[in-house]
């Protein structure tokens, strides 16, 4: 795992740029360091595969694409990661309705609590 602060590094796919820079902020805020962001799936798919992280956030939907492609390669590589979902726990693909989910919109509390939650259940 690549972490070099306290708190680890984030993968963040949002295709909404104003969403995308305020999780960014809230994460920075919250001590992670932001290492790649992705607006459409296959920039996602590439980053997902090339990149070096502690946990990712994924935008259940991007641009009318499901997340599923890029949620198949973090499981892969055995990577933790989070849904983001406008839509509840309908909204998350059906094969990973086990994995965490945060209810746009969410609280920096919320994303706080979720992250380390998610990171302290992750495989070493």
């Amino acid at each position: 795992m690549a972490t070099t602060t306290p708190a680890g590094s984030v993968f963040l796919v949002e295709d909404e740029a104003m969403i995308r820079m305020m999780v960014a902020d809230m994460l920075e805020e919250l001590g992670y360091r932001v290492v790649a962001e992705a607006g459409e799936i296959n920039e996602a798919i590439r980053l997902a595969g090339s990149t070096e992280f502690d946990i990712a956030i994924l935008d259940v939907n991007v641009n009318g694409k499901v997340i599923s492609p890029v949620a198949d390669l973090l499981k892969a590589r055995n990577c933790p990661f989070i849904f983001a979902t406008g839509y509840g726990a309908q909204g998350v693909p059906e094969d990973y309705r086990d994995r965490p989910a945060l209810q746009k919109p969410f609280q920096i509390e919320t994303l706080a609590q979720l992250l380390v939650s998610t990171l302290k259940a992750a495989p070493v």
